[in-house]
């Protein structure tokens, strides 16, 4: 099996938002050789720090242990982290052939061990899973904790896995919820990247050139350097974030300065 490309497509279709981590594609200890079954996990990092704190350690590893240490990061409020396709450390020993590194899936939760968990994240947790397995044809059984198949760890902390299996297992039976199917429009809204203050890419361009179509572009804005000078501009800087903030309060969405679906239907009126 090749490095697993399609992680972040699968990642999607949960309906909640998904970062893709810079290089995720190619990151991995070499091809991830099969996929056969799934292990979730706890990342023991810091109780506060924001949604995913522990991003930096998954992606790149620890004195001893050479990242990536898992395929998917999943934040507090539920947002997904695709951070590599490749084989990651996130397994050994382990106590199940199905569930070693070589041929499992690794998902590490922000959570320092002691934390409740959010029921956002949580539920976000087991459609990440229940579509992982239909993406790899694997039954609910194949889901386990860390702590259920590598006898030294504790992780994840607090959750009954054969509760979380039964909800994973009654996701794949009812199929894909109503709620969550959308129409090309959204689609389309969804593969769009999401734009964080500090991207530089012709997305931005994009997104500046919306942002005058909505309306939304106060002639002082560009007036040093020009309309289209400004509108050519790829790097999204301090300005551009005020500007979407302020346009993200006009709509009534969260004030966060990053363009995700939600922004980006806004931006190109199809919402």
């Amino acid at each position: 099996m090749p490095y697993l490309t399609q992680l972040a497509k699968v990642a999607k279709r949960t309906g909640y938002p998904v970062v893709e981590v810079d290089g995720w594609k190619t990151r991995g200890h070499g091809p991830q050789p099969e996929v056969q079954g799934l292990v979730c996990h706890h990342t023991a990092g810091p109780a506060g720090g924001g949604d995913y704190p522990s991003l930096a350690v998954v992606r790149s590893g620890r004195p001893g242990l050479d990242g990536p240490l898992s395929h998917f990061g999943l934040g507090r409020s539920g947002t997904i982290y695709v951070i590599a396709a490749g084989r990651c450390w996130h397994n050994a020993p382990s106590t199940s052939g199905y569930h070693d590194n070589s041929s499992s899936i690794g998902i590490e939760a922000e959570n320092n061990g002691t934390q409740s968990w959010p029921p956002e994240q949580l539920d976000a947790y087991k459609r990440l899973c229940a579509e992982l397995c239909r993406e790899f044809g694997l039954p609910a059984s194949r889901v386990k904790g860390h702590k259920e198949v590598n006898t030294a760890k504790p992780d994840p902390h607090h959750v009954d896995m054969n509760a979380f299996r039964r909800d994973v297992a009654a996701l794949l039976k009812t199929g894909e919820p109503a709620a969550l199917k959308t129409s090309w429009t959204e689609d389309l809204m969804n593969d769009l990247p999401l734009l964080r203050p500090g991207a530089d890419n012709y997305d931005v361009k994009t997104a500046r050139h919306l942002l005058r179509a909505r309306g939304y572009l106060p002639e002082t804005v560009y007036s040093t350097v020009g309309l289209e000078a400004w509108l050519d501009r790829t790097k999204y800087d301090d300005e551009f974030a005020d500007l979407i903030k302020g346009f993200q309060k006009l709509r009534k969405l969260d004030q966060d300065s990053i363009i995700g679906p939600k922004t980006w239907a806004a931006l190109a009126r199809v919402a």
